[in-house]
């Protein structure tokens, strides 16, 4: 039998290759197991299931709902598509000890996955990930069908798409939005996210486009990840119909995107900085900014000067989630696009973004431009660079040790002065430059990140990173 890890954010696996209906069996009966042996006296004995628009997924949630009504849990099951911060809210609103949604996220059409939901609503803790894999294989798999479920009431097939809407219009100034003639764009990139913004926004002034809208378990051809390569046929359509802005989801619509209206790739990063900017200046909010290794310098420089905290975290939006359930948390960022709204769920939530975005641009009444060059001219440049490289994973481990104790002394022509490894390694320089290695927690790839005040440099350092994976044998 497979090997079933849980990675970064969940176990993902290709289909019909490990992701089988034997092994969701194993894994969900796991949770299951997991579940029963630590109750939760703040939680219900209620679950949440939900699932994405790939190959099968509406089945294997089936399944996972099956096998949790068969060990004694309640569940709701999304009657539809769903986005995984919609079944993150769910899990809160509800009460419930957990949930699961049945996605990949971003990675290939051929890969699905089984993201775990604490009952906090949001990612599940590493030691909850560990609990389960720990009880792999322990019992034999008690499952209900469906049907019977359905009928005693053990299982209710429910819309989650309408509570999470409701709950971002509560979020954000919707007034000020529904009044502002934004024209607006959103590329779904075949995913849950499709139709969102659609629905939040029928009613209002908003001029709203959906792009790569269409219910496509290949998603045409690209991996549904919120990067410039998977844009090309959404920035050639702005650029012939331009917008004030494109919002850009990913497969299960928990992170963000974007362009310019133009067609022009607008960076994660810059997007943390533009709502980060928003929250504080706009919104006249406070608190800890909590940030993950691989997030821009910038959002440093800014929260010295708004006199803001910083946490530094791991990769992994479970970190942030951790950060946020203590308290006291403004925002959480991700280079990956993922940001977290702690008024919200302590979860990632692309539409929420989405929709911040758009009370940004309603207040500001500025073009994007404008807005991006003011955070150039106030905080300097900064040019962020990634490569995603194949390295073998019984390599891994040496590299990451050499990496930390061979430390370079200068990053081009600036003394390197902190090495951080905690999640990988990563060196900053005097200059505020930065290079970082890291393995994929779901895929077998090494990531190297960089970042500099300009792209020649910033590409520079990618080549150091290269160079620096050649010293294993």
């Amino acid at each position: 039998m497979a090997a079933i890890k849980f990675g970064t954010d969940g176990w993902r696996a290709i289909i019909a290759e490990d992701f089988t209906f034997a092994n969701l069996d194993r894994v969900a009966q796991a949770t299951a197991d997991f579940w029963k042996a630590h109750p939760n006296p703040a939680a219900t004995r209620r679950t949440v299931v939900g699932y994405d628009r790939r190959f099968l997924s509406d089945q294997f949630a089936a399944r996972v709902a099956e096998i949790l009504a068969g060990n004694g849990f309640h569940v709701t099951l999304t009657d539809s598509p769903t986005p995984t911060p919609a079944v993150s809210l769910a899990v809160k609103q509800q009460k419930a000890i957990g949930g699961v949604m049945i996605t990949a996220s971003h990675n290939p059409p051929a890969f699905n996955g089984f993201k775990l939901k604490a009952w906090y609503g949001g990612s599940a803790e590493p030691s909850l990930c560990q609990g389960v894999e720990a009880q792999l294989d322990k019992n034999p798999v008690q499952a209900t069908p469906l049907a019977v479920c359905r009928r005693s009431g053990r299982i209710v097939v429910k819309n989650l798409r309408k509570p999470h809407l409701t709950a971002l219009r509560k979020l954000v100034d919707f007034d000020l939005i529904s009044n502002s003639e934004i024209r607006f764009a959103h590329d779904a990139l075949y995913g849950v996210g499709a139709g969102c913004f659609d629905d939040l926004l029928k009613d209002t002034t908003c001029r709203v486009t959906t792009l790569n809208g269409e219910y496509n378990p290949g998603f045409n051809g690209i991996n549904p990840e919120p990067i410039a390569v998977n844009y090309v046929k959404s920035a050639a359509w702005l650029k012939r119909h331009p917008q004030d802005i494109c919002v850009v989801t990913d497969g299960d619509a928990d992170r963000v995107g974007g362009m310019r209206g133009d067609g022009t790739y607008l960076s994660t990063h810059d997007i943390n900085c533009l709502l980060l900017q928003h929250y504080v200046r706009n919104r006249g909010e406070t608190g800890r900014v909590v940030r993950s290794l691989t997030v821009t310098g910038r959002v440093d420089k800014m929260c010295k000067r708004f006199g803001l905290p910083v946490v530094e975290t791991g990769v992994g939006f479970k970190y942030i989630a951790a950060e946020m359930l203590k308290g006291g948390v403004l925002l959480g960022f991700e280079e990956s696009g993922g940001i977290g709204f702690p008024r919200h769920i302590p979860e990632r939530d692309g539409i929420a973004a989405g929709l911040l975005l758009l009370e940004m641009l309603a207040v500001e009444g500025k073009p994007l431009g404008k807005l991006l060059a003011g955070l150039e001219k106030e905080y300097g440049p900064h040019h962020f660079a990634r490569i995603d490289t194949r390295f073998p994973v019984e390599k891994r481990a040496a590299l990451m040790e050499h990496c930390k104790t061979e430390a370079p002394s200068r990053l081009l022509q600036s003394a390197v002065t902190d090495v951080k490894s905690i999640d990988g390694v990563k060196y900053s320089a005097e200059d505020g430059s930065w290079l970082m290695l890291r393995g994929s927690g779901t895929e077998p790839i090494l990531r190297i990140y960089a970042e500099a005040d300009s792209e020649k440099k910033a590409q520079a350092l990618l080549t150091l990173g290269v160079k620096l994976t050649t010293q294993i044998n």
